[in-house]
């Protein structure tokens, strides 16, 4: 492994990809990609449904758990974060959504209006090319009807609508962050896999390199980029004295600049869920489905085509929860798949799953080192539902799901709910279903928001109080879009491509 370069990018996940491809194309200099993972060269990542056995797999998912959250019951929920190359853009259900525009217009930031970011969605979707999903269960197809003016064309987080998804997936495969800008590797970049990030190095207040777990110290003659993603950056940061004063301290971490806002304002989209069962409906494991599995995998091979080109979330929508008017607040997620709600992970039976999610919520929580050790989980409280606002706008969500579900031109296909059921109505019991059910979209952002001020990231997305050192990932969202926040992610990747480069020259 080389032991210096220009850039050193920690996280070669959705934006650390695409933002060391961008120095790279700008010419800024050589850059060093160290990723904690290994490769994605799995048959798993690039088969759709592969994501099935790729989440929960420890060699590549970080397999995070949350704190107790005071508001479900004092459950701890998982915090998948993908683990290898491409990061999340390899584990993930590949939603595409750029968010509403007026999510980046309000978060009031210099650069980062609606008319800054759209330029870099427009060059990242030309690398990714995503589009609507061929193949979809019919379940799935029959969406649209929710709200038929919009045909079938994917549904927007700007106005009421329903359908199938737009996935980053060409041909059947998984187009990732990697894929779209790392492969081939670019003369002057390399990419080093297996290796975990224990903190920054400085000289005087200048970021000038990194030290490994295993103690290697590694060389950036022009400063490193954090790319670790909502989890990962903050953490790496006050292990490297970035922090709240009081809490390194109390770890034995040399204090290098007390920024009480590190790790804070971490939040996610809340969701709950209706399980649906019944004969001839959705995918899953019976009798007559048994020789269509048998053949999914010779026809997914030689065709690219069949159920295993299903990211298992094949399309949704977007609605008002208590339809006053038609501004959503909510997004629908749904899976033509059997789901059991028993822990378990194989259930017998056919049937499908729709969960309402909160597009903007108010809760807030934070992250906390645990350990100054690289090895130890951080302390990840989500915050759900602090704000009780969030609660009241999910439980009304999935009243109107109920509905809309009633609604949707399902045919033969349809099933009745199972879980938790007709007889769960009143909006005390579906509280108690969020508390026992709830969790999240796996969208965690916000823990190095940038901004003005006291917040730890600037708009350039340089670290305030440090030199040469700069932030590309989720964790600078002020808050989070309004829909699934990959493809955000991946333009934050190309923003930082092009500030760091505009600012190094």
């Amino acid at each position: 492994m080389t032991g210096a370069a220009d850039f050193i990018v920690v996280g070669a996940g959705s934006a650390g990809c695409i933002a060391a491809a961008e120095l790279i194309r700008r010419a800024t200099g050589s850059v060093l990609l160290l990723e904690a993972g290994p490769t994605d060269n799995s048959p798993l990542v690039k088969m759709p449904f592969g994501l099935v056995w790729m989440m929960g797999n420890a060699r590549r998912d970080w397999c995070y758990k949350s704190a107790p959250q005071q508001h479900l019951g004092g459950r701890q929920l998982n915090v998948t974060r993908g683990r290898m190359v491409g990061g999340s853009s390899s584990i993930n259900s590949m939603v595409w959504f750029r968010g509403r525009k007026d999510d980046f217009d309000n978060w009031q930031v210099p650069g980062w209006s609606w008319a800054d970011v759209a330029p870099a969605f427009e060059a990242v979707e030309a690398k990714l090319t995503p589009s609507r999903m061929e193949g979809a269960h019919p379940l799935s197809e029959a969406l649209h009807s929710l709200f038929p003016a919009h045909g079938t064309s994917p549904p927007s987080p700007e106005y009421e609508s329903a359908g199938v998804f737009a996935f980053n997936m060409v041909a059947g495969r998984r187009r990732s962050a990697a894929d779209g800008f790392i492969k081939p590797v670019p003369p002057g970049l390399t990419l080093v896999t297996g290796q975990e990030i224990d903190r920054v190095i400085f000289k005087g207040d200048t970021a000038c390199g990194v030290r490994l777990s295993d103690g290697t110290e590694l060389r950036a003659h022009k400063g490193v980029v954090l790319s670790a993603g909502a989890i990962g950056s903050p953490s790496i940061l006050m292990r490297s004295g970035i922090g709240p004063k009081a809490d390194l301290a109390g770890m034995g971490i040399n204090v290098r600049h007390d920024a009480e806002e590190v790790g804070a304002n971490l939040h996610d989209h809340p969701a709950a869920g209706l399980h649906f069962v019944g004969p001839g409906s959705g995918y899953g494991l019976t009798l007559s489905q048994l020789p269509g599995w048998a053949l999914a995998l010779f026809q997914y091979l030689s065709t690219r085509r069949g159920r295993f080109t299903s990211p298992t979330v094949e399309g949704g929508g977007f609605f008002n929860a208590r339809g006053r008017d038609a501004v959503p607040d909510v997004q629908i997620h749904f899976i033509p798949i059997m789901r059991g709600w028993e822990g378990k992970r194989y259930v017998y039976g056919s049937g499908y799953f729709a969960d309402v999610c909160v597009c903007r919520p108010k809760s807030r929580g934070a992250l906390r080192l645990t350990s100054r050790d690289p090895q130890s989980a951080p302390e990840i409280d989500l915050g759900l539902f602090n704000d009780p606002s969030d609660l009241d706008t999910l439980v009304a969500g999935l009243v109107r799901l109920r509905s809309l579900m009633e609604q949707a031109d399902f045919d033969d296909h349809r099933a009745r709910e199972a879980f938790p059921g007709p007889a769960v109505q009143t909006d005390d019991a579906l509280r108690a279903h969020v508390r026992d059910c709830g969790a999240t979209a796996y969208h965690p952002v916000g823990t190095l928001r940038m901004g003005k001020g006291n917040a730890p990231v600037t708009p350039r997305l340089s670290v305030s109080g440090a030199k040469g050192l700069w932030v590309a990932d989720a964790s600078v969202m002020p808050a989070v879009t309004s829909a699934n926040t990959n493809a955000p992610s991946m333009m934050i990747g190309y923003r930082a491509g092009e500030m760091i480069s505009e600012d190094c020259a």
